[in-house]
């Protein structure tokens, strides 16, 4: 005669079980997608990187283009003066107007050849940021390819699997209620433990259905009696027996 301990023990575990098996194909669907998601986010922050270079770059060469602009600007408004000097020295009375006419020529002419040097550097410098620009827009472009190949599949995917996924979570958590807080945290560390989610296993040919480790007579025996529950002393996982994995076959045979 089944007891009362036996029969809650039963059910908490049949509940665990059922639970673990809608879970599992939630995990498969999950398993279609495989790293997609993650790609998909991986790529966008890597563009959004890109499109901040791209601008910061685009800001560096517009600032020294402002800059060589202004340099040449000078450099006219010193050439301006120069053929001013140069006029008024043909109209020069004494050699202290002519030695100042001639310092301001000269400081001129050094004036034009500093801006003219800082020119050519800063024109280098607009070639070199061009050259960076243009790797990181190649790079953009392809990494703009790759999120518009990645996202295509991940759409394509949700769109086969969206509805059975709603179903099944809607599922999972009906099939959470009724268990008590303790084996659900438990179960929970577990899924999150090992990467195929199996937190509830039977036992197959005397090993855990886990870890495939040897399960000896005497545990199998205690759970087969459902008096506790009990885990893998290798792995951890709860194990259950074929009364309760496979109720119907159980009482077929």
């Amino acid at each position: 005669m089944t007891t009362t301990v036996e029969s809650a023990i039963a059910e908490k575990l049949t509940k665990l079980w059922n639970l673990q098996q809608v879970d599992a194909q939630l995990d498969e669907i999950i398993a279609l997608k495989g790293e997609l998601p993650m790609e998909v986010a991986d790529l966008e922050d890597e563009i959004a990187g890109l499109e901040t270079r791209c601008k910061k770059i685009r800001g560096i060469i517009k600032e020294i283009e402002a800059e060589i602009h202004e340099k040449q600007s000078k450099i006219k408004e010193y050439e301006s003066l120069l053929k001013k000097y140069r006029k008024q020295m043909d109209e020069v009375k004494n050699n202290r107007e002519y030695e100042a006419l001639t310092k301001e020529i000269e400081m001129g002419e050094v004036e034009i050849q500093l801006a003219e040097k800082h020119i050519r550097q800063a024109r280098g410098k607009v070639d070199a940021q061009k050259e960076m620009l243009e790797v990181a827009s190649a790079r953009l472009a392809a990494r703009q390819k790759d999120l518009e190949v990645k996202k295509v599949e991940l759409e394509a995917i949700i769109a086969r699997t969206e509805a059975e996924e709603n179903a099944l979570r809607k599922k999972s958590e009906k099939a959470r209620e009724g268990i008590e807080e303790r084996l659900l945290r438990a179960y929970d560390k577990m899924r999150a433990t090992y990467r195929n989610g199996l937190a509830v296993v039977t036992i197959e040919r005397d090993a855990c259905g886990g870890c495939f480790n040897a399960v000896p007579p005497q545990v199998q025996l205690e759970i087969g009696l459902h008096k506790k529950i009990i885990a893998c002393e290798h792995c951890g996982r709860i194990l259950v027996d074929r009364s309760i994995a496979y109720p119907d076959a159980t009482v077929s045979a």
